[in-house]
């Protein structure tokens, strides 16, 4: 049995180094500097499905026409069904900015079968634009519970110009205020980073692909050139999704953003529970043989270290190693929003939760309810 022990604690230490050494360094949450002025600044519409976001939609959109962008910029809102008066909100933000002029409000049609709906709300927009004739150089695509600084607009566009890519996406401050916050959220950046490190996606040679939902700015022609979101209209990790698109035909550029902040409060662990369920499973394209890859996968990640101090003896060294390797990695995050590093060690703990939803992500699949946001299954017309 002692050589199990040891087998499994020289897993978990070399997993850790690996992590550490060898995955693009995602461990690190490294803010860009700021790209330098374009020479010219494209025209720019941002793109807002909302569906009962009354509560935070004012400040969102307050954001948005608070931008301090030199090109030609507007704001789309698209009402996607709302119960709560979410796009007279908006309207009365719009007016008390003295800007209404900026922003039009849309109201999406039926979500027809084979589409999410925050997909069906987007391209509802873009419709509306191009129906028009009012289609821009790029789409910001931006969700309605995100308060952009002044300047975000601006910074994204100088970054797309820079780089010479497609897109540009942001990967907004989340809330870390309440206990479930703080406990949950960094991990879940963690986490994201380490599927998808962030130097990886914005290495033009790599093959991994991955944008944030907050804040995404896409030129209009690669956005035509996939096929628009009708290419990928059913998906639940949609801003994945779109970016897979767009690098296999160019590049994208993902960040992190210490002042792009996402107004949503997950006040509760069950909050967060239910964010991770709603689309973990699909992150495994739910496949069994994959969820109990990721089940072992992560067992012998987080959650051996810690047990094999109760082994003693040369396991328990090599336990002790690998979880501290794991707090080391997990500080970063925890400093980036500004919380206790005593909060490190409890990553095992962390991971554990995580586990748990994705077991249960998979199982919501099976009864038909995966995927379920704002009272609407998202992908019932693909069981």
């Amino acid at each position: 049995m002692s050589g199990i022990f040891l087998a499994l604690g020289a897993l978990a230490l070399a997993i850790w180094l690996y992590l550490l050494l060898g995955r693009g360094f995602f461990w690190l949450p490294r803010i860009a500097p700021p790209a330098p002025a374009p020479a010219r600044w494209p025209s720019v519409v941002a793109v807002v499905p909302a569906r009962d976001e009354a509560a935070v939609v004012g400040r969102s959109i307050a954001t948005l026409l608070g931008q301090d962008y030199p090109g030609k910029f507007s704001v789309v809102l698209v009402d996607d069904h709302s119960s709560d008066g979410t796009a007279a909100v908006a309207r009365a933000a719009a007016e008390a900015a003295g800007r209404a002029e900026r922003l039009q409000v849309v109201a999406a049609r039926s979500l027809p079968p084979g589409w999410s709906g925050k997909l069906w709300a987007l391209a509802e927009g873009v419709r509306a634009l191009e129906e028009s004739g009012a289609a821009p150089e790029c789409f910001w695509f931006t969700d309605a519970d995100i308060a952009h600084p002044p300047g975000g607009l601006r910074a994204l566009a100088a970054r797309l110009e820079a780089t010479g890519g497609d897109l540009a996406s942001l990967m907004v401050r989340l809330r870390c205020e309440s206990f479930a916050e703080r406990f949950l959220i960094p991990a879940f950046v963690f986490f994201f980073a380490m599927l998808y490190p962030f130097a990886w996606v914005n290495d033009r040679h790599r093959r991994t692909a991955a944008a944030a939902g907050g804040a995404i700015l896409i030129r209009a022609a690669a956005y035509r050139r996939i096929g628009g979101y009708a290419a990928i209209r059913g998906a639940l990790i949609d801003d994945c999704a779109l970016a897979q698109a767009v690098k296999a035909q160019g590049a994208i550029h993902l960040e992190l953003s210490r002042d792009t902040l996402s107004l949503r409060p997950y006040p509760r662990i069950a909050d967060v529970w239910q964010m991770v369920a709603r689309t973990a499973y699909t992150q495994l394209d739910h496949s069994p043989w994959r969820l109990a890859g990721a089940v072992l996968g992560l067992a012998v990640t987080y959650l051996v270290p810690p047990l094999l101090l109760l082994a003693g003896g040369g396991a328990a060294w090599l336990g002790g190693a690998a979880w501290l390797a794991m707090a080391v990695a997990y500080l970063p995050m925890l400093r980036f929003y500004g919380l206790s590093p005593l909060w490190a060690p409890a990553l095992p703990a962390v991971a554990l939760v995580y586990l748990a939803a994705t077991i249960d992500s998979a199982r919501r699949h099976r009864r038909g309810a995966g995927g379920q946001w704002k009272g609407r299954v998202q992908w019932q017309s693909q069981r």
